[in-house]
């Protein structure tokens, strides 16, 4: 989930190719009986573009009465975006927020200065057998952005645009891209998709971001001559013309990319920012229980992850 089980999160690589700058092998990580792939922050690619956290969770299935129960937790210097392929659970924030997601929909949470929130399977489908699968990813913010106050952005399924060409259909989670645009806030250039090919369909990827990258959810695609199957990251060369097309039993892919930040990120459990100094004054601020800056979310405020 958007809690950073890690201190000093990575990833193996997977090695260099002509027309492929990096491929990324998440590691798996299981957090007892629900099992996250982490592909960013990766040892030769912290961020591509502004993302510098992306875990794919699940597929995972729960028992009656189990679920999800991330307890209250902060974030500084980032937005963390949530989107399901299946399943259901309730956000809720020190804003206030008390938001159920489902699939197709996107959560976008802005944590500037500071917010804290929560993440559960709710009672209702908890009374019955319930899956859950989807990304969760983090957006480092552009270093005028990050003691911006908290915010919340929720997008339903409809309000995304779909686009669909010759077995190709695709839906912008955030940013721009094949000339579409996502209502999404966002605070420097990216794109963000969920693409979904059939067998041997093709997919062009724009050329006009700086930083671009697939990930593989289902299926396999064809680029530069190599076959990359579901759970590989493949990030390419800025500038090159790039196509994808789906092997013989289709492809499902998330795009993501965009303009680089002005320069890296420190990251450090659930906190990212630009100095060294923002990470310990919210490390001590936390630690302190500043109710100030950090906040718990009405009606989840019973407990909370401490610090590390």
């Amino acid at each position: 989930m958007s809690w950073n089980p890690g201190m000093a999160p990575n990833c193996p690589d997977a090695g260099d190719m002509d027309a492929i700058e990096t491929v990324i092998v998440p590691r798996a990580r299981d957090l007892g009986g629900f099992e996250v792939r982490r592909a960013l922050p990766a040892p030769k690619r912290q961020m591509v573009g502004p993302f510098i956290f992306f875990d794919q969770m699940g597929p995972a299935e729960f028992l009656t009465g189990e679920g999800i129960d991330v307890r209250p937790h902060p974030h500084i210097g980032l937005g963390t975006v949530t989107y399901l392929f299946e399943g259901e659970f309730r956000h809720r924030d020190s804003l206030g927020t008390d938001r159920m997601i489902h699939p197709g929909a996107v959560n976008w949470m802005v944590a500037g200065r500071g917010v804290t929130h929560s993440e559960r399977t709710s009672d209702a489908t908890r009374r019955g057998e319930s899956r859950l699968f989807g990304i969760q990813t983090w957006v480092a913010l552009p270093e005028e952005e990050e003691e911006r106050a908290a915010s919340f952005e929720h997008h339903g399924k409809a309000a995304l645009p779909v686009l669909d060409d010759a077995g190709a259909r695709v839906r912008l989670i955030m940013g721009r891209g094949w000339g579409a645009r996502a209502p999404v806030t966002t605070f420097t250039d990216m794109i963000y998709a969920d693409a979904r090919l059939a067998p041997g369909a093709a997919l062009p990827l724009p050329d006009d971001h700086e930083d671009r990258g697939v990930y593989v959810i289902a299926g396999a695609v064809g680029v530069a001559g190599q076959v990359f199957g579901a759970g590989r990251m493949m990030v390419f060369r800025p500038g090159d013309r790039i196509g994808l097309r789906a092997g013989d039993a289709g492809a499902r892919i998330i795009v993501l990319g965009g303009e680089t930040l002005n320069g890296p990120r420190h990251i450090w459990w659930n906190f990212v920012a630009s100095s060294r100094e923002r990470i310990e004054a919210a490390k001590a601020d936390w630690a302190a229980g500043d109710r100030a800056r950090f906040g718990l979310p009405p009606g989840d405020d019973a407990e909370f992850i401490p610090l590390p």
